[in-house]
């Protein structure tokens, strides 16, 4: 039976480095030793594991089933060790609260950045580490607690967390300029529907919203195009390959100067509100003070607008 205790992080990092490059070579110069340690080291977790884990070719090596085993828990174990050596630096430098935050796109693109950088200056011993998911798998993070707050889009079923308003949003249609939409004020979406579209990847509360409209209105969306960002939609829209509907704050005004039209949407479904949820656990302090900051309770006045 392998003994745990007989592990060598540093054998472990060098491992990483050969699986990584294929080679003892060219593992050896990244990481800045000679050819005879690397080969010790991989004897060495060769020996322990009672395993060959490479399979010597004449360019290089090959993983045996043993070492993709062996890399899958390595990386893991690893990505551990360096977050436990991040937060232990944070302690020693001052940092006193970690808060963990997932948020959506649409947060991330219109809100955040400024929200968090007032945070953060009125609160230099809390660091927070930001993630962009999509809004189901935010709910699920917060529920499990992998998050400790969560941003997610109102579309999203959100049973079993604390749920506060963070901020409200308004969808509009996105068009090129020498689209015949273009010269309209306000549509309603079933008008867009004889469309090309360029949407989110599946799994995006946007394209949820955007599919069950279409379905509600007893019409097929004509999705042409997914890409995975905002700035991908634009792209994709300035040269010509369809229509798509963001949310306003997240078009860059350069944009509407010179390539694309924005027109605003008739549908009640495009004014959304963004919430923010945490666990109906007990909160560290850092935690409820970055939640009552973002919901707006922490003093009067501060509710974001």
């Amino acid at each position: 039976m392998v003994n745990p205790t007989h592990f060598d992080l540093q054998s472990l990092r060098v491992f990483l480095l050969v699986a990584e490059y294929g080679s003892l070579t060219r593992a050896a110069d990244r990481g800045q030793l000679t050819l005879s340690a690397i080969s010790k080291r991989i004897a060495e977790l060769e020996s322990v594991t009672d395993c060959a884990l490479l399979i010597r070719r004449p360019r290089g090596v090959e993983l045996t089933a043993a070492g993709r085993g062996l890399l899958e828990h390595a990386t893991r174990l690893l990505d551990q060790v360096n977050s436990m050596a991040s937060d232990m630096s944070d302690f020693a430098t001052g940092v006193r609260g970690h808060v963990r935050l997932w948020a959506n796109t649409s947060s991330i693109v219109q809100f955040l950045p400024g929200d968090l950088a007032r945070f953060l200056s009125a609160n230099r011993s809390i660091k927070v580490s930001l993630e962009e998911r999509l809004s189901g798998e935010i709910v699920d993070a917060v529920k499990s607690g992998k998050a400790d707050l969560g941003v997610f889009a109102d579309n999203v079923p959100a049973h079993g967390i604390e749920r506060r308003v963070y901020r409200r949003d308004e969808l509009v249609l996105l068009v090129p300029q020498s689209h015949s939409l273009a010269h309209e004020e306000i549509v309603s979406f079933g008008q867009t529907l004889d469309e090309d579209y360029v949407g989110l990847n599946a799994g995006s509360s946007l394209l949820a919203r955007m599919t069950d409209a279409a379905f509600e209105a007893g019409r097929p969306l004509k999705l042409r195009i997914q890409v995975s960002s905002f700035d991908g939609i634009c792209r994709m829209i300035e040269a010509g390959l369809g229509i798509g509907i963001l949310p306003r704050a997240a078009v860059r005004p350069e944009l509407l100067a010179t390539a694309l039209h924005m027109v605003r949407l008739a549908d009640s479904w495009a004014h959304r509100t963004l919430w923010i949820g945490a666990s109906d656990s007990v909160m560290s302090a850092e935690v409820a003070r970055l939640f009552d900051f973002l919901s707006g309770e922490s003093e009067p006045g501060t509710k974001p607008v």
